[in-house]
């Protein structure tokens, strides 16, 4: 198996892709919104997306968004083929796009909105926090995105402060400010200790 970062010698595969992501909300029976063979394609092209690949065939993807010009970036489509389940292969994979967000779009806030407890799951071993609606983007595209999900009424009733699905985010900014409290308060204290 190997997990790549996706590029349009991929894109033979977005339709499987798309497919999958649909049978996977109509089997969990939770809210997933649907991702076209198109859509998945262009994340393909422009090298934010990752796949998971044995013996060429379709194990798993998952893919990179942009949002409010650059501040934010979320995780989307995250998908493992039904045969490839339970091996830890959607935490490996979540795992490389989060490097490669980090890689691509360092100091954005990463974030990633989820009905599924493993995923919170593995958000939470990457360092995301569980976060209210308003800490994500405002961006009005993004919250687009979820007009296919059978769960959007919830969203749109509570005009985007809450949803069956839950907000999490990792903000990279935030340990690099609590490395540089701590490093002051470690060199006020040997200073200290030296007098």
């Amino acid at each position: 198996m190997k997990i790549v970062i996706a590029s349009s010698t991929h894109i033979h595969l977005a339709k499987t892709i798309s497919l999958c992501i649909d049978e996977s909300a109509k089997d969990r029976g939770t809210g997933i919104a649907r991702r076209t063979p198109e859509y998945i394609s262009k994340k393909m092209e422009n090298g934010n997306a990752v796949i998971a690949l044995i013996d060429d065939a379709f194990a798993g993807f998952c893919y990179i968004e942009v949002w409010g010009h650059g501040k934010y970036v979320a995780h989307s489509g995250l998908i493992v083929s039904p045969e490839f389940r339970g091996k830890g292969l959607a935490k490996a994979i979540k795992k490389r796009v989060f490097e490669l967000s980090l890689e691509k779009y360092a100091g954005a806030k990463i974030f990633g909105i989820t009905t599924g407890q493993a995923v919170m799951k593995i958000n939470y071993e990457l360092g995301y926090k569980p976060v209210h609606f308003s800490e994500i983007t405002d961006d009005p595209e993004f919250w687009k995105g979820c007009q296919t999900c059978k769960n959007y009424d919830v969203l749109t009733r509570t005009e985007r402060t809450m949803c069956l699905c839950t907000g999490m985010l990792h903000d990279p900014n935030e340990k690099k400010q609590n490395e540089t409290k701590t490093t002051r308060f470690l060199s006020g204290l040997f200073k200290k200790k030296s007098k």
